[in-house]
């Protein structure tokens, strides 16, 4: 999360326009972290609710997989900002508690893929409907008249940060 906020914050100052002054851009900034917070803590929860012991890393892990198929060793790890070896010591966890299998690539098998079990696959989708609940429970508060700018802007911020589409994800990625 520390990358994006980065990224938007300097992007932002990068292509500021003439009606956006660093004060208006700083306010943004903020207003990023504090809904982050508001997210992050979300997560946790509803990670926590799902009684896996697994950490927001991890996790972050089995939704990328989950969002983009089978992912190699080296792809996974640019996916979630860490080097192949942290990723590497991650992946073992997750296979050892039957979230994640690797398998030999069909057109080159000197090539391990990564891919989530059916038991990660549920436990994302578990998590995933608790935290759309409770993110919905906290989204009822906001006036209508203000919900489309939220809408526009969080999508901006999801696609700027090269965010899939959770309604595009596969139920069955195929090795």
């Amino acid at each position: 999360m520390g990358r994006i906020v980065s990224s938007l914050y300097n992007s932002c100052h990068m292509n500021q326009t003439a009606d956006q002054t660093p004060v208006a851009q700083e306010a943004m900034v903020d207003a990023v972290l504090s809904a982050s917070r508001v997210l992050v803590a979300i997560a946790a929860r509803s990670l926590a609710d799902a009684g896996e012991e697994v950490t927001l890393p991890q996790y972050r892990s089995l939704v990328v997989l989950a969002s983009r198929g089978p992912q190699s060793m080296a792809a996974l790890a640019e996916a979630v900002a860490v080097t192949p070896a942290t990723a590497s010591r991650m992946c073992d966890r997750l296979v050892k508690k039957g979230l994640v299998r690797r398998r030999s690539d069909r057109h080159d098998r000197r090539q391990v893929r990564l891919a989530l079990t059916e038991t990660g696959r549920h436990l994302v989708d578990t998590v995933s409907a608790r935290r759309r609940l409770e993110i919905a429970t906290l989204l009822e508060t906001i006036p209508s008249e203000t919900q489309q700018s939220v809408v526009s802007a969080l999508t901006h911020l999801a696609q700027s940060a090269g965010e899939v589409p959770e309604q595009s994800w596969s139920t069955g990625w195929d090795l």
